[in-house]
């Protein structure tokens, strides 16, 4: 079948249409392309693409040998330049049609392209071999280096595969800061190992839930203060971008006249913690243990007197009654409706809603409408090369 889509979508699809929408896989809005129908569904037809019959000046060939089979990236074929013209018209679609709003993105904020990850979370195969995963499969794909991960990462890559050091894991999730560390995942009962990860250079080694070797954490700096994360804690991989947005937040944030600043979802105090020399108060709201724990070891490496953690969740954590800036960095399903019900109570003077699901954040902007104004919102590309989109939405009380 031969189709020209014409519109971007989220996940990677263009959208073609016959009888019915077809999200089709592997083409480029204005391209004609030649199409295998993969899935048909009531409402919808889902397409790969077979042969480009007509491409776009914005195809370019992929950097990665196995692109097309490791399922970590999808838009290596489109420049970079039109990635991100891609995910502006998705994240626009997204709040016109679910959000009903009507807003014009400030520029996109974006960095390199390449070697940016500073994380990665391999696979490993019973037959010990390390990777990723097959898109919508378990199988692991293997290959020499990733051309997203940061040059130490494939370095120790290189070693571990050098040494076999992937027999007996499930997994392996390798970060990089001003040191290395890994957590290692086995099989219930397998014994731990951390010697030879100790010497091909990593230095904070857990095992599971223990942490078998190092001091348990590595640092970033961020915007003159020291950040650290533990093997088990969520933190940005593209650091590059995470320091752009934190700085975008600091200034959007200004003047916070001393005063307070709740942080729901706040993991370790990323996105917070910048605001302290300002704020009389900050309180972060996070339920996973060792993002609290990661967190409290940031406030007294950075003597940062005016900020506390709270362990619980948003939901059941009561608002005080007044909050000048609050911020939101919800996960993929969005805010929940008591945490929305809650904000529109509570009217925070200001809102920052950093979004990682470009659907949920129309949802979600939706009903704070309600009350209050949008001043801008911007698309972030944290994840080049890859379908996901990010935005920051700045929102001031009508």
């Amino acid at each position: 079948m031969i189709v020209k889509p014409l519109q971007s979508a989220y996940g990677g699809y263009t959208v073609a249409r016959d009888e019915r929408i077809m999200l089709v896989r592997g083409a480029i809005p204005g391209e004609t392309v030649e199409v295998s129908v993969q899935e048909k569904r009531r409402d919808y037809t889902r397409a790969v693409v077979t042969q480009v019959l007509e491409p776009s000046e914005h195809r370019v060939e992929p950097r990665c040998p196995v692109f097309g089979m490791c399922g970590g990236c999808h838009l290596q074929y489109i420049s970079y330049d039109r990635q991100l013209r891609m995910k502006e018209e998705v994240l626009i679609d997204s709040l016109t049609r679910i959000g009903k709003i009507d807003v014009n993105l400030a520029p996109s904020l974006s960095d390199v392209q390449w070697n940016y990850r500073h994380r990665a979370q391999f696979k490993v195969s019973r037959q010990g071999i390390i990777g990723f995963f097959r898109e919508s499969s378990r199988d692991v794909v293997e290959f020499d280096t990733c051309p997203l991960m940061k040059d130490e990462i494939n370095g120790f890559l290189r070693k571990m595969k050098q040494q076999g050091l992937a027999h007996g894991l499930k997994e392996a999730h390798l970060c990089v800061g001003d040191a290395a560390s890994i957590l290692l995942k086995y099989p219930d009962g397998h014994k731990c190992v951390s010697e030879p990860f100790r010497a091909i250079g990593i230095s904070s080694i857990a095992c599971n839930e223990v942490l078998s070797d190092g001091a348990g954490y590595i640092a970033f700096d961020l915007l003159e203060l020291k950040y650290t994360v533990s093997p088990w804690t969520f933190f940005q991989a593209h650091w590059a971008m995470n320091i752009k947005v934190a700085e975008k937040i600091v200034q959007a944030a200004a003047p916070l006249s001393q005063g307070t600043v709740l942080d729901l979802y706040a993991g370790a105090g990323n996105f917070s913690l910048p605001l302290a020399e300002n704020a009389a108060e900050i309180i972060l709201v996070e339920e996973e243990a060792h993002a609290v724990e990661d967190g409290a070891r940031n406030l007294k490496m950075n003597g940062l007197k005016n900020c506390r953690f709270v362990k619980t969740t948003a939901e059941k954590y009561k608002l005080p009654k007044k909050v000048d800036l609050l911020l939101l960095d919800p996960p993929r399903p969005g805010m929940t409706a008591d945490v929305t019900k809650k904000v529109l109570e509570n009217t925070p003077e200001r809102l920052i809603y950093i979004s990682c699901n470009p659907s949920t954040l129309a949802r979600d902007v939706k009903k704070l409408k309600e009350k209050y104004d949008i001043v801008s919102v911007q698309m972030i590309d944290f994840f080049p090369n890859t379908f996901h989109i990010e935005a920051l939405v700045f929102l001031t009380l009508r």
